[in-house]
């Protein structure tokens, strides 16, 4: 019996099991909701870049729409978002100790060898014989969304300095 009613034990231990399971998500949900801090007198170098993409991913919005148009603004993209990666990498690389750069290093070589079988996954999948006209259109905007990606983490490693 609790407080006059009764209630099977059962029901009792449901209840302490949903509020522990309850709990375990509460704390979940807080752990994963949290960032690194950045430091607030930084430059706002997500934002800067995220501009300067902008002008490429309209080109590629507003281009002809034909084979030719789209390979050429996903190829200025790209070479955009090759530029963007270095420089990047070069600023990250610069605040970082010896220890870090040489793990960052790593890392970039680690990453640009996914890169490499991300592209090669992309070509082989997004044929014009399976996919017509529209490969051409995938095949950019998969590469140039991996590209983009690392470029947006290794500025949010950059927030930090």
């Amino acid at each position: 019996m609790r407080n006059g009613l009764f209630i099977p034990r059962m029901y009792m231990r449901v209840g302490s099991q949903l509020r522990g399971f309850a709990l375990i998500v509460l704390l979940l949900g807080c752990s994963l909701s949290t960032h690194a801090i950045d430091n607030p007198d930084a430059p706002d170098y997500i934002s800067d870049f995220l501009n300067r993409a902008q002008a490429y991913e309209r080109d590629i919005q507003q281009t002809a729409h034909t084979t030719q148009s789209y390979l050429t603004a996903y190829a200025a993209y790209e070479n955009f978002l090759d530029q963007e990666l270095n420089t990047a990498y070069r600023q990250l690389i610069g605040h970082l100790s010896d220890e870090a750069q040489q793990t960052l290093k790593n890392s970039q070589h680690a990453w640009l060898n996914y890169r490499d079988k991300e592209f090669d996954f992309i070509v082989r999948n997004w044929t014009a014989e399976k996919f017509g006209s529209s490969a051409i259109i995938s095949r950019g905007d998969y590469r140039t969304q991996l590209i983009k990606d690392r470029v947006m983490l290794l500025l949010q490693y950059l927030r930090n300095y």
